[in-house]
């Protein structure tokens, strides 16, 4: 059996590779097309939100 050191290690080691590999294979993300979060007081609305909303 593996010691908890062991286990530990393995589990960041894992942790890292794998958001190493998220970083290198996702495209970046375009900050100027995101939606607002917050649009209170603007007058438009948030595209993004709830899936219960209403269409």
């Amino acid at each position: 059996m593996l010691t908890s050191p062991a286990r530990r290690s393995i589990f960041w080691l894992l942790l890292i590779a794998f958001a190493a590999w998220d970083y290198a294979t996702s495209a970046p993300v375009n900050l100027r097309l995101e939606p607002p979060m917050i649009t209170a007081g603007s007058g438009t609305h948030a595209s993004g939100g709830h899936c219960a909303m209403p269409k």
